[in-house]
């Protein structure tokens, strides 16, 4: 096994368990290993600190591997820690079954969504052992297929192809449908796992889903950056007067009225950018009693985390203007660059220059299924704040 040897005194966070080495970090390779080959690193000293997956292309030079990289071990792991997911205690058939790093599998997501898997591989050493992976998910759970959605841009850092037929496509079992019928609580869904957003649905934020309902029983609800409105389905179920969605794409609006049909409720949609849309319902002095926030990423890097900062607190003063007395704001941000401390620095400056006095009355973040390694707060990602 070729092998890897840190630089004096940057062997601490190896040895307190997080699993990146970056390329400032690493002294020299003995061999010349390829993307995604097995290494063996080492201290400045000499030291054995454990085996990694190499790419030569990232700033993350090596990924430290649990289990000396075994993938069905790390799989079954994985599978094993959703078991009460599996046998129902968490009232859905849709949920993550391995978060990255978290369990160990770097660059390596998978969902379960009624019986069928969707995954991604983003790193080299998750392309390189992409079909041991997708078998070994087949055999631990049972599933029906396994489709390959890897049509992720974290792909081009690790030398890879980031689109195409390469990074898609079933990888094993029968050939996935065009859609998936899944069951959160109360509420079905229609999820596209070969064409949907991430591996096709947003599973992070069930749990949010299901607590901002409670806020929206007899109110008018407007729902931004709705998505296939999951957010706007959850209130009309929990018993929302009216819910507006709103949303930029016109095919995943067309999928919230397909979601909406299939729950049995009516909705309001609207095909616009929610930057100038908030702004035309402020000048036209709209008011709604409930406000749900849920943006797509604005920061891939912290090289984006001011800009993201100024869309962040743009978004949450025009909300904030535009709730009635008494309403509620339900407000997130999926950048991992931005900390739970610095999102609600940009809250408390948004309430300020709104002039509305408001306070956090509940968080939220990603649910049991995107578990957090202590030794990897990367993993942290989702953060929430529900405000009155």
């Amino acid at each position: 096994m070729d092998k890897v040897f840190l630089r004096q005194g940057r062997d601490k966070p190896t040895r307190g368990g997080h699993p990146w080495i970056f390329s400032g970090a690493v002294e020299r390779v003995q061999g010349h290993p390829g993307a995604g080959d097995a290494v063996e690193v080492f201290s400045a000293k000499g030291d054995v600190l454990g085996i990694g997956a190499f790419s030569p292309v990232s700033q993350i030079r090596v990924r430290m591997l649990p289990c000396n990289g075994d993938a069905d071990t790390l799989v079954r792991r994985a599978v094993e820690r959703r078991k009460r997911f599996f046998e129902g205690a968490e009232g859905t058939d849709a949920f993550r079954l391995v978060h990255a790093e978290a369990d160990g599998l770097p660059g390596v997501v998978a969902d379960w969504y009624a019986g069928w898997i969707s995954v991604q591989f983003s790193t080299a050493w998750a392309e390189k052992n992409k079909v041991a992976i997708a078998e070994a998910l087949m055999s631990a759970t049972g599933a029906k297929g396994v489709y390959n959605r890897s049509d992720v841009a974290a792909r081009k850092r690790e030398g890879l192809d980031a689109e195409g037929a390469a990074v898609e496509g079933s990888l094993c079992g029968e050939d996935a449908p065009e859609k998936v019928v899944i069951r959160e609580g109360e509420m079905h869904l229609y999820v596209d796992i070969r064409h949907g957003h991430k591996t096709g649905y947003y599973l992070d934020q069930r749990d949010a889903r299901r607590r901002v309902a409670a806020y929206c029983v007899g109110r008018r609800v407007l729902n931004c950056f709705s998505y296939t409105g999951g957010f706007g389905v959850a209130a009309m179920l929990a018993g929302a007067a009216h819910v507006t969605n709103v949303d930029s794409s016109a095919p995943a609006l067309a999928e919230a009225k397909a979601n909406a049909c299939l729950n049995g409720v009516e909705m309001e949609y609207r095909e616009a950018d929610v930057f100038a849309h908030l702004r035309r319902l402020r000048d036209a002095n709209e008011r709604f009693d409930v406000i749900i926030l849920d943006p797509p990423k604005f920061a891939e890097s912290k090289g984006q985390l001011m800009r993201a900062l100024r869309g962040y607190k743009d978004i949450n003063l025009l909300a904030m203007k535009l709730l009635a007395p008494g309403g509620t704001l339900a407000t997130f941000s999926c950048s991992g660059a931005v900390t739970s401390d610095i999102f609600d620095t940009v809250l408390r400056e948004a309430a300020q220059d709104a002039r509305r006095d408001m306070r956090i009355v509940e968080r939220t973040r990603q649910g049991a299924d995107h578990p957090v390694a202590l030794a990897f707060p990367e993993s942290e990602y989702l953060k929430g704040a529900i405000l009155q």
